[in-house]
Parts: structure tokens; C-alpha cells; sequence
């Protein structure tokens, strides 16, 4: 197992760092979340979880070790691969998730895509005795327990200042998709940060 990944930046993309390890550039699959605290040519060290397939090896990296373990605690539950833990971890703290587990928060789980009202009651059944209480970390991000509804915009527009776009293009495109995250938050959703990232993207690839 690679337990972690340390070296200089060598690339970001939307979903993926390459951090170069020996000379080697290591492909990092990460939230918007982890992205969003990279430079390329600044050192970075991320958790890590390989994940194996008959036809792939997969990195996973997690800006800490709790992020990382709550991503393989995640994937016990039957139904949950890599990317919906990932996805979760996405949307919610470590902290926020256990408390979510813990008091049977169903809403906060539906917030996550591709998590229904069904799978949302059976993941609360299965995951209740395996997150455990929160620890108290990492509620920084967002109020534990709660989606992320107001800190989505300097996610969004830290993780295009990463990807190497000018502060005045990054302003520009989280303008142009602002009212997809309102319209999650009206719904008592957090603001699905990977597609809104995906969409300023493709923003800015058209006004190029």
C-alpha cells in the first residue's frame, strides 16, 4: 500500500494532481477540496489510498490522514466505490459525515450526487457503527453535520487559481455558474462543488 505521496507539484487538472516522487510523476486522483490547496512546483505530501482493479491502479489522495481513513471506512458500506466515497468527502468534512452517521441525518447525505433517499437510509444503517463520533477536526471547511453552502465559492475559485487561470477569469466563471449552486442551496443541498468546477471550466474553454 502507498500510505502517502510527498514532492513538488508537477500538474494539476480538474480531479487529478501529478506529484513527481523520484523522478517518477504520480497520479493523484483528489477532491476539489485537496486540489484547491496545490501549487504546481510547490511541495506537497497527500495521504493515499490505492485502490485495485483487474484493469487499473488507482490513487486516491487525501489532504490528511483522517480524510483517508474515512474514505476506506466508506467503501465497507455495500454499494460504495472509491469515487461515491470520494464524492462524499467531497461534499461533507470527515466530522460532518460521522455526525451525520451518527445522528441519523438522512438530508445531509442526499446532499452527496448520486445518493438517494433509499441508499442514504441504507448507509446509515451500515456505516453507524463504523465512522464513529466526530473527533472535532477539520469542521473548518464547513459546519460539521451541514452541506457546504457558503464556502463553495472560494473552493471553487481557489481550485481555478490553482489550475494556473488569473484571478479575474477565476471571478468570472464561479459568476457563471453561481446560479447552479443557488439553486442547490434553495433545494437544501450543498453546492455539488466537482460539477460546478467542471462547468466553470468549460466556461472559460468557450471564452478562450
Amino acid at each position: 500500500m502507498i500510505a502517502f505521496v510527498s514532492g513538488p507539484v508537477a500538474a494539476l487538472a480538474p480531479t487529478t494532481a501529478v506529484i513527481e516522487v523520484g523522478g517518477i510523476g504520480m497520479a493523484v486522483q483528489c477532491t476539489p477540496h485537496t486540489l484547491a490547496g496545490l501549487r504546481v512546483g510547490k511541495e506537497a505530501r497527500l495521504a493515499t489510498s490505492l485502490v485495485v482493479r483487474e484493469d487499473s491502479l488507482t490513487l486516491y489522495g487525501f489532504a490528511d490522514d483522517d480524510e483517508r481513513q474515512v474514505f476506506e471506512l466508506l467503501q465497507t458500506a455495500s454499494g460504495v466505490g472509491p469515487r461515491l466515497a470520494q464524492a462524499m468527502l467531497a461534499t461533507h468534512s470527515p466530522d460532518a459525515l460521522r455526525l451525520a452517521v451518527s445522528t441519523g441525518d438522512e438530508k445531509a447525505l442526499t446532499a452527496v450526487s448520486g445518493i438517494g433517499k433509499k441508499g442514504a437510509q441504507k448507509l446509515l444503517l451500515e456505516l453507524k457503527d463504523r465512522l464513529g463520533e466526530p473527533v472535532g477536526a477539520h469542521t473548518g471547511r464547513q459546519g460539521v453535520g451541514t452541506p457546504v453552502t457558503s464556502g463553495w465559492r472560494d473552493q471553487l475559485q481557489a481550485a481555478l487559481i490553482g489550475l494556473g487561470y488569473a484571478s479575474r477569469e477565476a471571478d468570472e466563471a464561479v459568476n457563471a455558474v453561481a446560479p447552479q449552486a443557488e439553486a442547490a442551496v434553495a433545494e437544501g443541498a450543498a453546492p455539488p462543488v466537482p460539477q460546478l468546477l467542471r462547468a466553470a471550466l468549460q466556461t472559460l474553454n468557450r471564452a478562450r
